[in-house]
């Protein structure tokens, strides 16, 4: 959601604030100018897999009646369930950079406390990690949507995905905002275009290994209790799986683990 058209502020993303609830409107008017755009170009089912928080911001009785959605919490491939289930490609849309690199919120996972993230030694947002997944399983990455240093990572991780910047960024808590009219032009066309990289691919399993680096040494001490995680230095955990499912269930337990350490005030 953090990618959405005209969010910038943390009050825009979290559940319960008064901009969460006007800007879950601008979130599903991104996602209908996607599933049109996609229908367009000859999509004959879409399944929206709600993925932000408590992965139930988007507005059922507002969603484009071509799709279906996949909602709440607790799915075993987390933002990627269902890539699994024979589909032909994915769209990241209301993408946002990494933690550690500029952007409009940019985080990994945890709204702080991260610092950064690798895989197989490469710094990675949740695109990157997202589209591994995706590769793990022969599915192209059809279309990435953010703000334009989103569209830049997603240029290096997915070169052949379509890309739609709303917004260009000026700090973590401030774009230049392009109005929803637009947007939805802009998502509507590329999505459209998209269409053409749709298709399965030959998978690409083989082991991965993800780093995770944090802003506190209990943290990375807390998350280091978790069988086949190595603390590899004062703030970097580390570990190895042998496909990037597996990588990925690993990861959402390191985070688990370490929010739960995050004290109130000193972090």
């Amino acid at each position: 959601m953090e990618g959405a058209t005209g969010v910038t502020w943390p009050a825009d993303v979290e559940p319960g604030t008064e901009q969460w609830q006007r800007f879950r409107r601008m979130f599903t008017g991104d996602v209908n100018a996607c599933v049109r755009g996609l229908c367009q170009g000859g999509a004959t089912e879409v399944l929206v897999n709600e993925a932000h928080d408590t992965q139930r911001n988007l507005l059922l009785e507002d969603l484009d009646g071509r799709a279906a959605m996949l909602t709440g919490k607790h799915k075993p491939l987390s933002m990627m369930q269902g890539v699994n289930s024979g589909v032909d490609g994915v769209v990241f849309l209301g993408y946002h950079t990494a933690a550690g690199t500029q952007g409009v919120l940019s985080h990994t996972y945890l709204g702080n406390s991260i610092t950064g993230v690798w895989l197989d030694g490469v710094l990675a947002s949740e695109g990157r990690l997202n589209a591994a997944m995706a590769a793990e399983h022969g599915v192209p990455v059809l279309l990435v949507t953010g703000d334009d240093l989103t569209c830049a990572d997603a240029a290096d991780y997915a070169p052949g995905a379509r890309q739609a910047a709303v917004k260009e960024c000026v700090s973590r808590y401030s774009a230049i905002c392009l109005p929803p009219q637009r947007t939805a032009e802009l998502i509507e066309r590329e999505a459209a275009a998209a269409m053409a990289g749709a298709g399965r691919v030959p998978g690409t399993p083989g082991p991965h290994r993800i780093e995770v680096e944090f802003d506190a040494a209990h943290l990375a001490a807390a998350a280091a209790i978790v069988p086949t995680v190595e603390q590899v230095s004062l703030l970097r955990v580390g570990f190895d799986a042998v496909s990037m499912t597996e990588a990925m269930k690993a990861f959402k337990v390191v985070t688990a683990i370490a929010s739960g350490a995050v004290e109130k005030v000193y972090g």
